[in-house]
């Protein structure tokens, strides 16, 4: 430690040494301004690390130095590596955890084409386009179909018969457009 003016652990009161006026302090002691100022950072921002447990405070609006550079470097070593408890640190690590589901998803997609297991949707879509357009053809033959295996069936009947498929088949496509 070194010494300070007017102050001496030897004093003694009673044979008239003068008694300090302010009590001693660390050589590492210092105020809230100068620990700011020497970590190139605003007193509000060092009241707000004080309060998180990031310096190390030795009284009101006083720092431990040494103590405190320590704590604030460990701080800043959490945060640049992502261990830090910031809310910066968590959205951080919040949006490196979804780019790293979002390249695991692309790559999965990417693996499921390149095995065949996935199908291009036009593919898809002009499978089923074609598979509709054989059911309809198979549909509106069946008027004729039924007349030539019930001959009893009058012309009135098989009309009746065509015009609720037609309308069936009206129904269903506006459905699926809808």
């Amino acid at each position: 430690m070194g010494k300070q003016p007017g102050f001496s652990l030897d004093a003694d009161p009673s044979k008239g040494a003068p008694l300090p006026k302010t009590l001693p302090t660390p050589d590492d002691e210092c105020s809230g301004a100068d620990l700011a100022t020497l970590l190139g950072i605003s007193e509000r921002t060092l009241r707000d690390l004080a309060a998180a447990g990031h310096v190390v405070k030795s009284g009101r609006s006083r720092y431990r130095r040494d103590a405190s550079i320590t704590a604030y470097c460990a701080h800043l070593r959490g945060v640049a590596s992502g261990r830090g408890g910031d809310a910066a640190v968590t959205t951080l690590t919040a949006e490196r955890a979804r780019l790293a589901r979002e390249q695991a998803d692309t790559a999965a997609i990417k693996r499921a084409a390149l095995t065949g297991a996935l199908i291009p949707a036009a593919d898809v879509e002009r499978r089923w386009r074609q598979v509709l357009a054989s059911v309809r053809t198979r549909l509106m033959g069946v008027p004729s179909r039924v007349r030539q295996h019930l001959p009893h069936l009058t012309p009135t009947d098989v009309a009746a018969l065509d015009r609720e498929l037609r309308d069936a088949l009206t129904e269903l496509a506006t459905d699926a457009d809808a």
